[in-house]
C-alpha cells in the first residue's frame, strides 16, 4: 500500500518537490556519490568551528573525554606548547585504557617534530605511525603526502577541516603575532563512520589493518541532526574532489565563494571559473596576502588576470596567513576540508573535506566570508578595466561590482563595512611583472650554470637516475614474487 501512495503522487508531484530545488541540491541527492566518490550520509550534526581558539580546545576536551578510542591523522603535528598539549592529552587518554593512534605525514613533520616526541607517545602506549617516509623501493614515493587533518573520538565525534597541529593556529597575542585564519567543524552522526573508515584505510597503508572489532564497532554511528553530509576521502589519483569542484562552478546558478591557502588549479578549473562568472554567477576568491610558501603565491598571482578579465572577483587575506580551504554556493552547498586547488591535492595527496547540502548551515558560511572580507583587499587590474561577457565591450570594475554589491546586500543582508571592502583595491600589473622578471632570471641563471658548470645539474640528474633505477628493479624483484 505505501508504494501505491507514493505513486498516487505520480511524476507531476515529483516534478513539483524538484523544481523547488536548486541544480546543486538536485544533483547531491544523485550524483554526488559518482562524481566525487563521496560517502552519504543522513542525520548528522554539524558545526562550524573558526581558528584555533574555537578548535583546539574542542579537540582536547574530546581527547579528555574518550571512553573507547581516538584516532588522531594530520599532515602537521608540531613540537611546541600546542603539540605538548595534544601530546599531554593523548597520553592521559592511553593511560587510562584508551585506544589512541596517531598518524602523521613525514614530510610535514620531519622538520617540526623530533624523534623524541613520538617516542614519548609510544613508551606512553600511543600507537604512531608515520605516512611515507622515504624508501628505496618507491623513489617518487614521497610525492604522495597525508594532508589530511581528522580527530575521531569513540566513534562517536569526529573533527576535520583546515587546521595543523601547532603555534602558528593560536598566535601569540602577547607579542601581537594573530592566529593564522583556519576553518573547520565537528562531526556528530552517521559521517564520523565514514571519517572512521578512511582513518583505517589511511592507518592500513601505513603499516598494517586496525583490529577487526574496532573496525566493526565503528562502521555504524547513530544519527544525532538532520543534515545530510558526504565525505570525500581523497585517495592519490582519486581527483573525485577535482571533478566535483569542477562540476559546481558549471551547475552554480548565483554565487560560488571560494576560499583557499595555495590556489594554483588547472587550465580547466580556471576556466570553469571563468564561464560562471561570464554566466552572471558571483564567483569569488579569498587567498592568502601573504603565504607562508611565497613560491605559491607567486603562482597563484599568475593566474589572477584570466579570473579577473571574466569577472571573476578576487580578494587577498590581510592577515598573517590564510589556512582555510572552504566553499559555498547558491545558499545550499557547502564544503570544508583540507584540500587545496592544486594538484597536490587533487591528484597525490591524502586529504579529507565534507560537503553539507543545508540552507541554514550555509548561511553560516555566508555570513563568515563576508566577516572575513572586511580583512580582505580586492585585486583589480592594471588598466582598471575587466571583460565582459560580450567581447565587444569593456565595463568599468566599479559599476559591475557595485551592481553586485547592491544586489547582495539586497538578498544576505551586507554590512556597511563590507561594503567598504569592496572598494578597497589594489592593482594587479606590477606584480605580474615582478613574477615574469624572477622566471626569466632563474631560467638565464641555470642555463649560465649548466654551460659553466655542467656537473651542478648533472650530478642531481644521475643521482635521480639511479634512485629511479633501483626503485624500479626492487618492485621487479618484488612483483615475480618468492617462486621466481
Amino acid at each position: 500500500m505505501m508504494l501505491e501512495a507514493e505513486n498516487i503522487e505520480g511524476p507531476t508531484g515529483a516534478a513539483k518537490r524538484d523544481a523547488r530545488k536548486t541544480p546543486l541540491e538536485a544533483l547531491a541527492d544523485y550524483g554526488f556519490v559518482r562524481v566525487a566518490q563521496a560517502s552519504r550520509s543522513e542525520g548528522n550534526a554539524i558545526e562550524l568551528l573558526r581558528d584555533g581558539a574555537e578548535n583546539f580546545p574542542r579537540w582536547l576536551a574530546a581527547i579528555d573525554g574518550a571512553r573507547l578510542s581516538v584516532h588522531l591523522e594530520n599532515y602537521v603535528i608540531e613540537e611546541d606548547r600546542i603539540g605538548a598539549q595534544f601530546a599531554d592529552a593523548l597520553i592521559r587518554a592511553a593511560e587510562r585504557g584508551v585506544s589512541c593512534r596517531v598518524l602523521y605525514d613525514w614530510v610535514g613533520c620531519v622538520r617540526r617534530t623530533s624523534s623524541g616526541f613520538w617516542r614519548r607517545l609510544r613508551q606512553a602506549g600511543v600507537a604512531v605511525r608515520c605516512y611515507n617516509a622515504p624508501s628505496f623501493g618507491y623513489a617518487l614515493g614521497w610525492i604522495s603526502r597525508d594532508h589530511r587533518k581528522v580527530l575521531c573520538v569513540d566513534g562517536e565525534l569526529g573533527f576535520t577541516g583546515g587546521l595543523c597541529i601547532g603555534h602558528d593556529w593560536m598566535g601569540d597575542p602577547g607579542r601581537g603575532i594573530p592566529a593564522w585564519r583556519d576553518t573547520a567543524i565537528a562531526i556528530r552522526g552517521p559521517a564520523v563512520a565514514d571519517l572512521e573508515a578512511a582513518f583505517a584505510d589511511s592507518w592500513e597503508h601505513a603499516g598494517g589493518k586496525l583490529p577487526a572489532d574496532e573496525v566493526a564497532r565503528h562502521a555504524v554511528s547513530a544519527q544525532a541532526g538532520n543534515l545530510t553530509a558526504w565525505v570525500i576521502a581523497g585517495r592519490p589519483d582519486s581527483m573525485g574532489l577535482y571533478r566535483l569542484g569542477q562540476l559546481v562552478a558549471e551547475i552554480a546558478q548565483k554565487c560560488l565563494w571560494i576560499t583557499d591557502a595555495y590556489f594554483v588549479a588547472t587550465t580547466g578549473y580556471v576556466h570553469a571559473l571563468c564561464d560562471a562568472a561570464r554566466a552572471g554567477v558571483d564567483v569569488r576568491l579569498l587567498v592568502p596576502g601573504s603565504s607562508n610558501f611565497p613560491v605559491v603565491r607567486a603562482m597563484s598571482l599568475a593566474e589572477y588576470r584570466p579570473l579577473l578579465e571574466a569577472g571573476v572577483r578576487v580578494f587577498e587575506w590581510n592577515g598573517p596567513m590564510l589556512h582555510a580551504k572552504t566553499a559555498v554556493s547558491d545558499g545550499c552547498w557547502s564544503r570544508v576540508g583540507s584540500s587545496n586547488s592544486n594538484l597536490a591535492s587533487w591528484i597525490s595527496n591524502r586529504e579529507m573535506d565534507v560537503t553539507i547540502h543545508d540552507r541554514s548551515f550555509a548561511r553560516q558560511m555566508e555570513d563568515m566570508y563576508l566577516r572575513d572580507l572586511e580583512n580582505a583587499t580586492e585585486i583589480v587590474l592594471q588598466d582598471n578595466k575587466v571583460r565582459s561577457a560580450d567581447p565587444t565591450q569593456d565595463i568599468a570594475p566599479e559599476s559591475k561590482n557595485a551592481r553586485r554589491g547592491r544586489f547582495l546586500a539586497g538578498a544576505v543582508g551586507m554590512s556597511s563595512s563590507v561594503g567598504a571592502t569592496l572598494i578597497r583595491r589594489r592593482a594587479l600589473g606590477p606584480a605580474e611583472a615582478g613574477i615574469l622578471t624572477a622566471g626569466g632570471a632563474l631560467l638565464i641563471v641555470l642555463g649560465v650554470f649548466a654551460i659553466l658548470f655542467p656537473p651542478i645539474l648533472a650530478y642531481p640528474l644521475a643521482i635521480v637516475g639511479l634512485s629511479l633505477g633501483v626503485a624500479l628493479l626492487i618492485r621487479a624483484v618484488k612483483a615475480h614474487g618468492p617462486g621466481a
